[in-house]
C-alpha cells in the first residue's frame, strides 16, 4: 500500500523543513545565490507577532515531500481579499504522485472557507511542466501582465526620492 498523503499546516517544529524547501526551489529556480533565509528569518515573519505569511506541508508517511507559502492578497476589483501562493515546490523524488495536486487543492478549500474569490500565482515561463499542470486543472494565465519588481539598490534609491 502507498504511504498515506497528508498536507497539514506548518508549525515552528517545521522551520528546518521550510528552509530546505526554500533553498530546494531556489536551487531549482537557479537563484541559490539570491537565497538568504535563515530559520531564525523564517520564524519571525511566518510564526512571529504578525505572521506575513503562511505554509502548509505535504507529507507522504512520515517523509516532507513538499511545499506552499501563500498569503492575503487585495483585489480592487472585487473589493475583497484573495490568496496568493507565493511559493510551491515538490521534492523531485516525490514528484508526479499528486503532491502538488494535493497543495492546491488544500489551497483552493483554504480560499473558499475563507469566502474569497480568487487564489493566484505566478510561474516562471521556462516551467513548462508546472505551466501545464496549472493549464490542466483549470488555472488560466494571465498573459497580458507583466510582473515587475522593484528591489535592491533600485528599491533604495527611489525611496531615498
Amino acid at each position: 500500500m502507498p504511504d498515506a498523503l497528508r498536507v497539514t499546516r506548518a508549525t515552528e517544529a517545521d522551520l528546518p523543513i521550510i528552509l530546505r524547501f526554500v533553498q530546494d526551489l531556489a536551487d531549482y529556480e537557479r537563484i541559490r545565490d539570491h537565497c538568504v533565509a535563515t530559520e531564525e528569518k523564517l520564524r519571525r515573519s511566518l510564526f512571529g507577532e504578525q505572521p506575513h505569511a503562511e505554509v502548509l506541508i505535504a507529507r507522504l508517511g512520515d517523509e516532507p515531500a513538499g511545499f506552499a507559502v501563500y498569503f492575503n492578497s487585495y483585489s480592487t476589483f472585487l473589493a475583497q481579499r484573495g490568496l496568493y501562493l507565493e511559493d510551491l515546490f515538490v521534492t523531485p523524488e516525490a514528484r508526479g504522485k499528486g503532491i502538488g495536486y494535493a497543495l492546491l487543492t488544500e489551497l483552493a478549500r483554504i480560499t473558499v472557507d475563507r469566502g474569497y474569490q480568487r487564489l493566484e500565482w505566478t510561474v516562471l515561463d521556462w516551467n513548462e511542466l508546472a505551466i501545464d499542470f496549472y493549464k490542466r486543472i483549470g488555472a488560466i494565465p494571465k498573459n497580458e501582465w507583466t510582473t515587475f519588481r522593484l528591489s535592491g539598490e533600485a528599491l533604495e534609491a527611489m525611496a531615498a526620492k
